[in-house]
């Protein structure tokens, strides 16, 4: 390891900046964390993950104003296999996200900023190979789903243009990653409304008032992740000019990349799994035929609904939990967990309730085919349940990315996949599409269930005397 120098280890914010409120836990303080606390960081989240499946309602909302099935069904496909790319570096936003954290909760102001360089640095170049492989990607996923030869076609447009912005948006998921690891949710909310914003309003431009179509619907989505691109290099260059010079060296550092690969792995095995297991869902409805595909493709906008709304209290118990396990404090680690699951559960359950009440509407608003509006209308409770089955999942993920548990996160990942390919087999053959929720509601709870049951062996680890 480097031996650096005591003042480019703890540096305080640079000139300029308010400082930030010392960290409750931090220190030996005896004040408590509570409710506050974690609905300063949950509530800005929340507000601007909301906006995220917006946009994914925005975009069925334009191709379904033509009223054909095959093009609802070929954007999602489309977003799904873009996803499933995509998805594979989530650890440019998860892994930046939990070592700053830590970072934050130990006072190394420089090692913030050294992880946020290392993550912007793979971004760009991770996101110009994706630019490059545009092409093949386009045509593995045209593969792997299997679809109708009309829905194929809409679905490689859409891909490949996509694909264009990867670089901008892989440096976006790098961004936010370390404003979510400070726990700065309010530059973070201003971003991804940005984002969000400009998404939707060169979607409604390009694919309704331009008669673009899908095409007008993937250009819009680039152009906004270029937007935002922009403006998060700005926030960084801006909140990192008055610190010193940070040298390569620490920047890096060969014990510190090496974390950072093996941490890295672990989350995108993780990720693969989990986009695997939403992958295998979409294929599997499009062999059901394509009213069922289309119904599926458009009730999946309340899971991810019920994801973004809970991605609040998930993004609160990542950041005070890495905080926590940076500052070694046990009392204030398990306090983070139980006031975060306790949100997350009154959350959850608003949030089916909301979807029972008004899904019918919903759907119907998303597409004008009938034959869709039916198949979706009759599955609309499996949907509107994934809040509740699939809330301690996302809230004891946050946890363990926050500290950095990443193989027992994986573990128990490889475990929920096998259980979940197991069910489903059983119960899509006896059951159909009913089956084939059940199976995926399956994999929600024994994720949650499964790092529930991990955490209290690694707490006695990590807290160890």
């Amino acid at each position: 390891m480097v031996d650096y120098t005591k003042s480019e280890r703890f540096v305080t914010e640079p000139a300029g900046f308010k400082m930030r409120e010392k960290i409750p836990f931090l220190g030996g303080s005896q004040s408590r964390l509570d409710s506050r606390q974690v609905l300063a960081i949950a509530i800005p989240t929340m507000l601007a993950s909301i906006t995220t499946p917006l946009v994914g309602l925005v975009d069925a909302a334009v191709i379904g104003l033509v009223g054909d099935a095959v093009l609802v069904a070929g954007l999602a496909a489309g977003a799904v296999v873009f996803d499933v790319v995509f998805a594979t570096f989530n650890f440019l936003h998860s892994g930046t996200s939990g070592v700053v954290a830590q970072a934050f909760g130990r006072g190394d102001a420089l090692e913030e900023r050294a992880a946020v360089l290392r993550a912007i640095g793979v971004a760009a170049i991770s996101g110009l190979v994706l630019v490059l492989l545009s092409p093949l990607i386009a045509e593995a996923g045209e593969w792997s789903m299997n679809a109708e030869p009309s829905v194929t076609a809409a679905m490689d447009m859409y891909i490949r243009i996509r694909l264009i912005s990867a670089p901008a948006a892989l440096i976006n998921y790098a961004t936010l990653g370390y404003l979510l690891g400070r726990g700065d949710t309010g530059i973070a909310l201003i971003l991804q409304l940005l984002l969000n914003g400009v998404n939707i309003v060169l979607t409604i431009y390009f694919g309704v008032y331009l008669g673009g179509g899908i095409r007008g619907v993937a250009w819009g989505t680039g152009c906004a992740e270029v937007a935002a691109m922009i403006a998060g290099m700005f926030v960084v260059v801006w909140r990192f000019y008055a610190l010193p010079t940070i040298s390569p060296r620490r920047t890096f550092d060969v014990g510190s990349l090496k974390r950072m690969l093996h941490l890295n792995s672990d989350i995108m095995i993780r990720t693969l799994l989990l986009m695997g297991a939403y992958f295998i869902f979409i294929r599997q409805s499009a062999q059901l035929g394509t009213s069922t595909f289309a119904a599926n493709s458009v009730l999946m906008h309340f899971l991810l609904v019920a994801d973004y709304v809970l991605g609040g209290f998930a993004t609160a118990a990542q950041h005070l939990a890495g905080r926590a396990v940076g500052a070694r404090d046990k009392t204030a680690f398990l306090r983070a967990v139980r006031l975060t699951a306790g949100w997350g559960f009154a959350v959850a359950a608003i949030t089916s309730l909301v979807a029972f009440a008004i899904g019918e509407h919903v759907v119907r608003a998303i597409t004008k085919a009938p034959d869709v509006r039916s198949e979706a209308v009759l599955y609309l409770p499996w949907a509107a349940l994934t809040a509740l089955s699939g809330f301690l999942s996302f809230q004891m993920n946050a946890v363990f990315i926050g500290a950095t548990w990443s193989r027992d996160m994986r573990d128990v990942m490889l475990i929920s996949f096998v259980t979940y390919i197991t069910s489903l087999f059983a119960l899509e053959r006896m059951f159909g599409n009913h089956g084939l929720w059940a199976s995926y509601h399956v994999f929600l709870l024994v994720r949650g269930i499964g790092l529930l049951s991990v955490m209290r062996r690694r707490i006695r680890i990590e807290f160890a005397e």
